[in-house]
């Protein structure tokens, strides 16, 4: 076993979830994931946890939602059951098809997420990691050779976390206490929202691995403006290109795409929550410096923010603010590395991809 699988174990285990001496534990990998897999239920055992093992198969997964009656679909009660019964989730992104669901209707999918909804609720609940195998599929899908893929995912999951979140801390407190944020990006994008009274959250790997970045969820109703998302979107096995949006009274009145613009439809189409922003992430791991398309690594990237329609995280709305609600959580990057900045409460925080606390900001 590569020695930087273990390692990898470790770090989820040990940092992302922090298991503790009984915890109960849900592994959920797939089987190309088997070796990480094992990994982990060693990391397990050395902490004193109880793993449950789930091989996650998006063949498996595919063959149900093509199978089944959208208007019968119902909450699976006993895997609701698994996650009330556990401390803890481990979930492992991989599989040997990264487009197994390409063909399962944006319908389907959309019906699928709102009747998961309690189990994703109650998964949220728990102490939390979903991370990547460095699998064939997603090295195709990055364009790159399975050994240069695996050295990238693995440089991006093994570093000093602890210094990462000292970057980091310096964006969380201008975001924390600013009302307004502006983002403009050419002449394509220029967004506005308000942040008042909500919490940013400094994202050092402890639920996505890796992580990266800074993040807050919009006042629902103040989002104002239009977005152009001029990175792709991969999403339900399908590529969604030149994403626009167009804002009014925090809902989202007009969505184009160039391509698959149906799976952009079907997303916002899925509740009312849908059609609002939950989250505003600023991306700051600058050991991820190129594009993947793979979203847990993609909206880490330096010179990017990214904004997701649907729900938005509960440890990101303050007290008596109001919560976006949704079963969808969908996360967009828009290039802020020219012609670009970030605005809060008036003031140039980040121009051009360089941050106002970096070197070289006032050239940016």
């Amino acid at each position: 076993m590569d020695a930087r699988i273990r390692r990898h174990a470790s770090i989820v285990v040990n940092h992302s979830v922090d298991l503790q001496p009984g915890d109960n534990v849900v592994i959920a990998a797939p089987s190309d994931a088997r070796d990480f897999a094992v990994a982990l239920h060693e990391a397990v055992g050395d902490a004193g946890g109880t793993p449950v093992y789930l091989d996650s198969s998006d063949r498996a997964e595919r063959a149900y939602l093509r199978a089944a009656d959208a208007d019968d679909m119902e909450t699976p009660d006993h895997e609701l059951a698994l996650y009330e019964a556990s401390d803890a989730l481990i979930r492992v992104r991989g599989g040997e098809n990264a487009t197994e669901e390409s063909d399962v209707s944006p319908e389907t999918m959309a019906a699928n997420k709102r009747i998961y909804k309690p189990v994703q609720e109650t998964a949220l609940s728990k102490q939390w990691c979903l991370t990547q195998f460095p699998s064939t599929s997603y090295a195709q899908l990055a364009e790159m050779s399975t050994e240069a893929y695996e050295n990238f995912v693995w440089d991006a999951i093994d570093k000093d976390w602890a210094a990462q979140r000292e970057h980091q801390r310096q964006m969380v407190e201008r975001l924390d206490p600013a009302s307004e944020v502006r983002i403009v990006s050419g002449d394509t994008t220029d967004v506005t929202m308000s942040v008042d009274g909500m919490v940013t959250q400094n994202d050092d790997a402890h639920h996505n691995l890796p992580g990266g970045e800074v993040f807050t969820a919009p006042v629902p109703d103040s989002v104002a403006g239009e977005v152009l998302f001029d990175m792709p979107l991969y999403h339900q096995g399908r590529e969604v290109t030149g994403v626009h949006l167009v804002f009014e009274d925090g809902r989202v009145v007009e969505h184009s795409a160039d391509a698959n613009e149906d799976v952009l439809t079907g997303v916002l189409e899925t509740d009312e929550g849908a059609r609002r922003l939950g989250e505003l992430g600023i991306g700051m791991n600058r050991d991820i410096d190129r594009f993947t398309y793979n979203m847990l690594f993609d909206e880490k990237m330096g010179d990017t923010v990214h904004m997701a329609v649907g729900n938005a995280y509960g440890d990101t709305v303050g007290p008596n603010r109001e919560r976006n609600d949704s079963a969808v959580h969908v996360d967009m990057i828009v290039d802020m590395s020219e012609e670009s900045f970030i605005e809060l409460d008036g003031e140039v925080v980040q121009r051009n991809g360089r941050f106002v606390f970096e070197d070289g900001f006032e050239s940016a």
